[in-house]
């Protein structure tokens, strides 16, 4: 590519925008990559890109690339917001994920029950208590990067939560604990979603990239509560194996030992070879 000529890329949602190798460069950086590595990958990237090529196909370039050079863990963690994706296509695998987060975060958590509100009873998703805080979460998953959650699902979110903020069980919970409704969605937020929520007390977001320090990308990395997923040593059909008895985080794999291989069938040769993955993974992203 001609350094001097704009190359116009086609993102998730179907926008066109002029390629900036900043936001690549920033993406690899967050992985962990140093900067050689980097320079070297959106040089690559520079020569091979043409109009209207995808960004999922610029980054999943990038990433073969970052395979080829550097460790394999600091590659997988670059390939984290796939990995989330891939928990679906149901969501129920991303429910139980975020009902891990929380238990890493020290929480007793309740998933998938269903409350009565003022008016009507009400599915959700996950329950999450601790020594301090107290708080209910509507998990919204999405199978394709460029989906947004909008201010329509916010007010809906909203409306759920004000019946239930109104209910018995909602005035029975300790009063000496905060209390918080929250969104946590595996994509984005609107702008104009976001600016609502920051303007309604006791409503949390938290998406990929947002809130800055607390998103779902930097717990992931700061709790290294990577999605077996991401893992290159297991087969697809394994992972779906481990997700339908709701086993989503390699931490776990790596805790429970033998008996959770068995649990898929899962020989002992290539346990090993998985947990050393999960090691190294581990390791990398100190």
């Amino acid at each position: 590519m001609n350094k001097d000529k704009q190359v116009y890329i086609v993102k998730a949602s179907g926008e066109r925008e002029v390629f900036d190798s900043k936001k690549l460069e920033s993406s690899l950086r967050r992985a962990g990559t140093n900067s050689k590595v980097i320079a070297e990958i959106v040089s690559i990237i520079q020569e091979k890109l043409t109009d209207e090529m995808t960004t999922a196909e610029i980054y999943r370039e990038a990433f073969r690339i970052l395979n080829e050079i550097e460790e394999t863990s600091i590659a997988v963690k670059y390939s984290t917001r796939k990995a989330v994706m891939d928990l679906g296509p149901e969501g129920f695998s991303f429910e139980d994920f975020v009902g891990a987060m929380f238990k890493a975060m020290g929480y007793k958590v309740k998933l998938r029950q269903t409350i009565k509100g003022l008016c009507v009873s009400h599915e959700i998703d996950v329950i999450a208590q601790n020594d301090k805080d107290f708080l209910m979460a509507e998990v919204k998953f999405h199978n394709r990067q460029g989906m947004k959650s909008d201010l329509k699902v916010i007010l809906y979110v909203k409306e759920r939560f004000d019946d239930v903020a109104k209910s018995e069980f909602w005035q029975n919970v300790n009063k000496d604990l905060k209390k918080s409704f929250w969104l946590i969605t595996n994509t984005k937020f609107t702008s104009n979603a976001i600016q609502y929520a920051e303007c309604s007390p006791g409503l949390r977001l938290m998406g990929w990239n947002y809130p800055d320090g607390g998103s779902l990308n930097e717990f992931i990395d700061n709790a290294k509560l990577y999605p077996l997923t991401c893992l290159e040593s297991l087969s697809s059909h394994d992972k779906k194996l481990f997700l339908k008895k709701n086993i989503v985080l390699c931490r776990e794999l790596q805790q429970g030992g033998e008996r959770l291989f068995n649990l898929v069938g899962i020989s002992a040769e290539k346990r090993e070879v998985v947990l050393k993955e999960i090691e190294n993974l581990l390791i990398m992203n100190k």
